[in-house]
């Protein structure tokens, strides 16, 4: 990752802290996420399609237990990065491969932002007033580097194309 996206020992201390207290509920929260995600852009409700199925509304997708697996899947991607905070770099090559498998699924970029926008949201709800400004600062600029990453995705052809 980036030099630039560098988090400092008490930034990474802020999120470690606040993820200790979030990821026991992955579900529970992830559905706060998304939630969120969909009043923020319900246009993203079309991208999500399992067994060619359109989904009616928000509640309906939230419900059905294979977005409740991508769901899981998008907390430990976030635990992951968690996890590495002193090395995200080593989650480069991974998190580009997951920028390439959103853009494949018709995944805008800039719908990351409203994707960081509804994770804030989430953070402030599950943690309440120990969610400082602090730790949003840290927790945006985690995210930021990962988004970074992903978005490497978006720019790197596949080789032989």
């Amino acid at each position: 990752m980036a030099s630039g996206t560098a988090l400092s020992g008490g930034q990474r201390a802020l999120i470690r802290e606040s993820w200790r207290r979030v990821r026991g509920s992955p579900e529970q929260h992830g559905l706060v996420l998304f939630s969120r995600l969909f009043d923020l852009d319900p246009d993203l409700l079309p991208l999500f399609q399992y067994n060619c199925k359109q989904f009616a509304n928000p509640q309906e997708c939230l419900s059905a237990p294979e977005f409740l697996d991508h769901i899981r899947k998008v907390m430990l991607v976030i635990d992951a990065a968690v996890s590495h905070l002193e090395n995200l770099s080593c989650l480069e090559e991974y998190l580009c491969n997951l920028g390439k498998k959103h853009q494949a699924v018709g995944v805008k970029v800039e719908s990351f932002s409203t994707v960081g926008e509804s994770l804030l949201y989430m953070l402030e709800k599950c943690l309440g007033t120990a969610f400082s400004p602090d730790m949003r600062e840290a927790w945006s600029k985690l995210y930021g580097a990962v988004v970074e990453a992903m978005r490497r995705g978006w720019e790197t052809l596949p080789e032989g194309d």
